[in-house]
Formats: C-alpha cells, sequence, structure tokens
C-alpha cells in the first residue's frame, strides 16, 4: 500500500530488501512464498506496511470501499448499531477494526452510530494495526474516540464485541502448491540464473491435506487467516458478539494463482519490486466459515458486497446525500456506489461473511 512519494527512498529500499532476500536464498536455499510476502509487507526498515504512510487513495497505490464512498462506513455503523440492540445493548460493547487503513472506515461508522445515542456512548473503540505510520494517522482521525491499539487480536481484552475487516485478510501471506501427477508440491521463491526471484518447485511433496484437483492445478492455503477466523469462533461463542469480514475472494474453493501486486493502481509483477507494493491474494472463504463454525461461532452468508449493501440501503441513504448538490456532485455520488456494487466492479469479486455468537438471529443482508 505505499504512495508515489519519496522516489528515491523507494529505489534504495527496494534494493536492500531484495538483496538481503537474495542472500537469504542462497545460504538458506528457496523460501516460501508466505515468508516472501511476510518479509515484502512487514521488514521493519523496508516493509510496504511498515514504512509507508501514503498507501492509499488516488495518491497511493490501490483504493478501498471505505474510500470511494463514506456510504459504506455509514452503513456498517448502522448496521452494528442494529446488531447491539439485538445483543441486549451491551455497555459497554468493544468495537474493533482489524487494519484500519486511514481511519477513514471507522470515522464514518462512529458518525453513523450516534444517530443512536446509547449505542455511541457505549463504544469502546480497539483498533488492530502494525503499522506505526497508519497507527499516527488513524490516532489523528479517531481521536475524539479514544482508539486503543493492538499488535494483534488477541490483546484485544474480554467483552462483547462487534468487529469489523474490511480488505485485511487478503495480505495476510499464503503458501502455494502445484498439482502433479506424483502429488502437491509447494511453490517456493528461488533465484533465476540472472539472480532475481523466480517460482521453484520444492523437490519433496507437500504433506498438507490439499484437495483432489487436476493435474496442472495451484492450491493457495494461508494459515494466518485460519488462524484469525479459528480465534474469533472461539471469542465470540464464549463472549458474544458478531464480526464482519469484507474481502475479495472466492466461494466455494477453487484452484488458480491468485497472487498479486498492485502499485499506483496498476497490476506489477509481485516478485519485482520486494516492500514497494501492495502483495495479495484472494480469501477462501469456504475455509474461513469452516474454521470459524469448527471453533463454535456460527456463519453467515458470505454474499456479495454488493447484495450486502443494498440490502442494507445503499440507494436511499445515497439519495439522502444527494440532497441540495449540484447535477455533477450528484453524478459522482452515483458513480461511487455503482462502483460499490455494480457486479462488473467491486459488487461481486468482493464478499461479506458474518460471523456471530450462535445464539444470535440472522444479520440484515444475511437472510430473512
Amino acid at each position: 500500500m505505499a504512495g508515489a512519494k519519496q522516489t528515491t527512498h523507494r529505489v534504495s529500499g527496494a534494493e536492500n530488501l531484495r538483496e538481503r532476500l537474495a542472500r537469504r536464498i542462497r545460504a538458506e536455499g528457496p523460501i516460501s512464498l508466505a515468508d516472501y510476502m511476510a518479509a515484502s509487507l512487514w521488514d521493519s526498515r523496508q516493509g510496504y506496511y511498515a514504512t509507508r504512510a501514503e498507501t492509499i487513495g488516488g495518491r497511493g497505490d490501490f483504493i478501498t470501499s471505505p474510500e470511494i464512498s463514506q456510504v459504506f462506513g455509514e452503513l456498517i455503523g448502522l448496521w452494528c448499531a442494529d446488531l447491539w440492540q439485538k445483543m441486549g445493548k451491551p455497555d459497554p460493547v468493544l468495537v474493533c477494526e482489524l487494519g484500519p487503513g486511514k481511519g477513514t472506515l471507522m470515522a464514518d461508522f462512529l458518525r453513523a452510530a450516534s444517530v443512536m445515542p446509547e449505542f455511541r456512548q457505549a463504544i469502546r473503540l480497539h483498533l488492530v494495526e502494525r503499522s506505526p505510520v497508519l497507527r499516527a494517522m488513524q490516532k489523528k482521525k479517531l481521536a475524539e474516540a479514544k482508539p486503543v491499539f493492538h499488535e494483534r487480536f488477541e490483546d484485544v481484552p474480554p467483552g462483547p464485541l462487534l468487529l469489523v475487516a474490511n480488505e485485511f485478510l487478503d495480505a495476510l501471506p499464503i503458501r502455494q502448491f502445484e498439482r502433479k501427477r506424483d502429488g502437491w508440491f509447494e511453490r517456493r521463491i528461488g533465484l533465476d540464473q540472472a539472480g532475481g526471484f523466480a517460482f521453484v518447485s520444492d523437490p519433496a511433496p507437500a504433506t498438507h491435506a490439499l484437495p483432489d484437483w487436476p493435474v496442472g492445478s495451484i492450491a493457495e492455503i494461508c494459515p494466518d487467516a485460519v488462524d484469525v477466523a479459528r480465534k474469533l469462533g472461539a471469542r465470540l461463542r464464549d463472549q458474544g458478539g458478531v464480526a464482519l469480514l469484507i474481502d475479495y475472494g472466492y466461494f466455494p474453493g477453487a484452484p488458480g494463482d491468485s497472487f498479486q501486486a498492485v502499485a499506483r493502481h496498476r497490476s506489477i509483477d509481485p516478485l519485482k519490486e520486494p516492500g514497494q507494493a501492495d502483495l495479495t491474494a484472494h480469501v477462501d472463504f469456504a475455509v474461513l466459515a469452516a474454521s470459524a463454525t469448527q471453533a463454535g461461532a456460527r456463519a453467515w452468508g458470505p454474499v456479495s458486497q454488493g447484495e450486502f449493501l443494498a440490502a442494507l440501503g445503499l440507494a436511499e441513504r445515497a439519495k439522502r446525500l444527494c440532497a441540495g448538490k449540484t447535477a455533477g456532485e450528484i453524478e459522482t455520488i452515483a458513480a461511487a456506489c455503482r462502483r460499490l456494487i455494480a457486479p462488473s466492479q467491486m459488487g461481486s469479486l468482493f464478499k461479506a461473511l458474518a460471523l456471530s455468537h450462535p445464539a444470535l438471529p440472522a444479520q440484515a443482508g444475511f437472510g430473512p
């Protein structure tokens, strides 16, 4: 999620991280894709998320739903207000966001929550964010809510929970495996003859249980996402609440190579510039739902982002925003909302999955 500023720093940083990774590979042999992603994103000196503030938005590398329209965060805030009532109005209630970005979603969430003063007063805000530069932005934008920051979800204190994670899981490191005639073999990162990074096959067959897909298939697993889902499931089972996970991905599981890099709103070679681009992969919602339910939670969905936002009243909220606006401003609002829900844009690829305490009724957007 890096911005376009500080060109000199970006070039030297890429060279330094690339060389350190190359030295590691020469000394230890090919590394897993998960190790490559973790270093590229979180290396303390040149990691993409760890060191850059200008990552999201028009001047950054990519844009997320909260930055496209305020309607996104507002609808989620109202959705959580309704759930808080269904939970029996616990006071306090922990509102938690994983990977809050620039703090935009939560700022819109809290503004919408203020229409129900009891709910707003009950909220204790907890943000799970590892990046010191993003923390500084979030602390400034959300100062009135007095956020408490955590490195990991498991550090969030006990209590009834309303959790949101938008485009958080897609950036967790993955491992890839290729199906050959004699079984599954992990795809690792090695060096080619020119010294560049390249995929190589582990000579030993994988020991993971993987689907019976055809020869030539690529399977992806994300151990960290599974771990998050299990911990969420156990937490919701024991302490109550709901978690909303929104990301791009697939349901049911499917073979394919979804590993990608984005810089300045364009796809680039993910092995070319470690530390200089956002590295992501599609989320397997079936695995998330199964992991959470096995831990004791109930899963709702997934449904497409378009279906979810439409059910929450996106059209009505957009109409209210248009009141008193010029023709140009109205078209800007309409275009942003279309981008969020149109199947050809973010409406179908992005999906929403809710996890809840098993006793809670169906949430809006996930059924009758």
